[in-house]
């Protein structure tokens, strides 16, 4: 048999070739590659009305319920402590007698930003064993209507969550109305 040019097929006459092609009518061709070219994957479907609701949900998270400045109007500092603790916990929380080990300042973010970074910092706070954290919202001085802005969600969120046990509004020294201290669980 003589080799042609091509090294990969040994030359049939045209006859055989022919007769090649009507014994196997249903074979496409391999690439001059040599390879097989798989179709491209289809890509999962986006799943619609899960992105839907989880915008519902942000949404909603975003606009509070509660209304925390109907609960300071007559003059007590606004406390938060988790059902079945003893109120010494906020007493103590109150005077300062834990450590603040860490520290969240929200100035200047917008609601969104600010609920992104309290989730980070809890994490972050949780991850380490973090017990005790000062979390500065601002006491609304240079927003509109000089009204604080992120007061009220932020005390809002942290009922929220399942890992604060306490807060209170922090003392003077420590930030004022602009400012909570939180006592969060034990990691263990």
């Amino acid at each position: 048999m003589k080799k042609s040019g091509n090294s990969a097929s040994p030359a049939l006459p045209e006859t055989e070739r022919a007769e090649f092609r009507d014994a196997l009518p249903d074979v496409e061709p391999i690439t001059p590659h040599g390879r097989f070219l798989h179709p491209p994957a289809r890509l999962p479907p986006i799943p619609l009305s899960r992105l839907r609701d989880e915008r519902e949900v942000i949404h909603a998270s975003l606009h509070d319920p509660i209304r925390w400045d109907e609960d300071t109007e007559n003059g007590e500092e606004l406390a938060f402590l988790r059902p079945g603790l003893s109120r010494q916990t906020l007493r103590r929380l109150r005077r300062g007698e834990w450590v603040t080990q860490a520290e969240l300042d929200l100035h200047g973010l917008t609601r969104a930003e600010a609920k992104l970074e309290l989730a980070d910092f809890l994490h972050e706070c949780k991850r380490r064993g973090t017990r005790c954290v000062r979390i500065i919202h601002g006491k609304g001085l240079r927003s509109i209507n000089r009204e604080p802005v992120l007061k009220h969600h932020v005390r809002h969120w942290l009922t929220q969550r399942e890992e604060i046990l306490a807060f209170v509004q922090a003392r003077p020294i420590d930030g004022g109305g602009g400012a909570v201290m939180v006592l969060l669980k034990s990691p263990h």
